[in-house]
């Protein structure tokens, strides 16, 4: 299998497992449901990985974990499993860096990337239980060395905490990527006025804060230099006492750059196509926002205290603040948390992206059930993706599981139709073919069938994309739209 440029567009898109967490689930004989012990389970997760779609009255198209690691370039895999409320299983999957011997095992350290927020606005949470800082006054009240600039969009609404971890500050800069290793890391505050060495731009209030969610690293790293300079401690230090240990991950730090003495339990990043990334992996001088090297066995410990919080069980955080965090802020956000789904699949988790990482995390709110997944690989979100079905089917998750499709007979006429090219962006095109009745996306070397729901709606089976041909007044088609948010021109 290559990894095709049209693969690459998932980065750019919002995650299926978002999309689909809600959707009407596949049912299917071939994975029990109840009577299994915890070592069959396991056998049919492993054994089970499945795209996003199933086609209805086909068999299921599950893979083996190992065949999907190489088909996605993705050398390590680490997953833990919760099951009635406590971690029922965890284990490692292949190698920490390719060309090696050295196994991932449930140790093994993998960058969290954006799962780092989750866990720091538990800390700015804990800091806000000890009348530290407040969820809803102005951060500058409090914030020593740095300060959010004034302007006209923050004139009658301020930047609060709540805003900051619910992504509606106002605030710009969407995301890091990091510093190779053997290069200049800025401090927090050339971070955040995109001073050099910084990579990014400054950090500043572009919409009134409060009326929109925004995604926001730059966000976070406001976060983190309140949380310092209130409790006047280095924050991976703060993090440290109050979260990591509190909650029990022994594993975890928010050291930036890895200290020494962790580095040989350390995954090392890849890149799309499979080759180590150049230092092993970036450093994150935005440590809140994206800096937490962790395991899958320590974030679903994280997962199941915000459960006991939520239940008024937690010695870390009280009921009411763990029902704020977990209560929708803005759409489809908490304080540091995605929230997903209503009833039985009410589910809070969040997804993470890093230079050669990447990794999931979910939870039922109520149930005890979830699954963590990590891998070192720039393709291993895919793999997540179908190891989180595989699970969902497993273990008979009320959502999560594949999206049963079906597939309807179409007109080769009308088919032909919608050949042509398409362009997403500047110089980045998709050629639409009709090859022997079937429709095909043909991206490089690669050919990608399309399977149609309608005359002009179709999806593909390896990446679980959705493609709408809208067509003109004259019945031809004009562009393409790509899970309802790339817009591709007919050219």
């Amino acid at each position: 299998m290559t990894t095709s440029r049209f693969q690459r567009l998932r980065p750019f898109l919002v995650p299926a497992l978002l999309l689909l967490a809600a959707a009407a689930p596949a049912a299917h004989p071939a994975f029990p449901r109840s009577g299994d012990d915890i070592e069959a389970r396991i056998a049919r997760v492993e054994s089970g990985l499945l795209p996003d779609f199933i086609i209805a009255g086909r068999p299921l198209p599950a893979k083996p974990l190992a065949q999907r690691m190489a088909d996605f370039k993705t050398p390590g895999v680490s997953v833990a499993v919760i099951n009635n409320g406590a971690v029922e299983w965890a284990k490692g999957y292949g190698v920490t860096e390719t060309g090696t011997s050295t196994p991932v095992t449930p140790h093994t350290l993998f960058q969290a990337a954006s799962i780092s927020k989750s866990i720091a606005a538990l800390g700015a949470l804990r800091l806000v239980e000890q009348e530290k800082l407040g969820l809803d006054e102005d951060v500058n009240i409090k914030l020593v060395s740095w300060k959010v600039p004034e302007n006209d969009f923050t004139r009658t609404e301020k930047v609060t905490l709540r805003r900051l971890l619910s992504h509606s500050a106002g605030l710009t800069v969407h995301g890091f990527g990091g510093y190779e290793a053997g290069t200049p890391v800025p401090t927090t505050s050339q971070v955040l006025d995109g001073a050099k060495p910084a990579n990014t731009d400054p950090v500043r209030v572009n919409v009134v804060p409060g009326t929109i969610w925004r995604y926001s690293g730059g966000g976070y790293t406001v976060a983190q230099q309140l949380m310092a300079d209130v409790a006047g401690r280095p924050f991976p230090a703060l993090m440290a006492d109050l979260v990591l240990k509190p909650v029990g991950m022994d594993d975890s730090t928010y050291e930036q750059p890895l200290p020494e003495d962790r580095r040989g339990a350390a995954a090392s990043g890849h890149t799309s196509d499979g080759k180590l990334l150049p230092g092993r992996y970036h450093t994150y001088p935005e440590m809140a926002a994206a800096g937490l090297w962790t395991t899958p066995t320590d974030l679903a410990k994280f997962l199941l205290e915000i459960a006991r919080a939520r239940r008024g069980e937690s010695a870390v955080l009280s009921k009411a603040l763990a029902l704020d965090m977990t209560t929708l802020q803005k759409p489809g956000y908490g304080l540091g948390l995605s929230l997903d789904g209503f009833g039985k699949t009410a589910s809070f988790g969040h997804g993470g992206s890093n230079e050669g990482f990447k990794c999931q995390m979910t939870a039922y709110l109520d149930g005890g059930r979830g699954a963590v997944i990590m891998t070192n690989g720039d393709l291993g979100l895919f793999v997540a993706g179908e190891i989180l079905h595989a699970v969902a089917l497993a273990y008979d998750w009320p959502s999560l599981k594949p999206v049963e499709k079906k597939v309807v007979a179409v007109d080769p006429k009308a088919l032909a139709s919608l050949e042509g090219r398409y362009e997403l962006r500047p110089g980045r095109f998709l050629d639409v073919k009709l090859e022997g009745g079937t429709l095909f996306v043909i991206d490089g070397e690669d050919r990608i069938e399309l399977y149609p729901e309608t005359e002009t709606r179709f999806f593909e089976m390896d990446e679980g994309h959705i493609l709408f041909f809208v067509k003109g007044p004259d019945g031809r088609p004009t562009h393409i739209t790509i899970d309802g948010q790339l817009k591709a021109p007919r050219r």
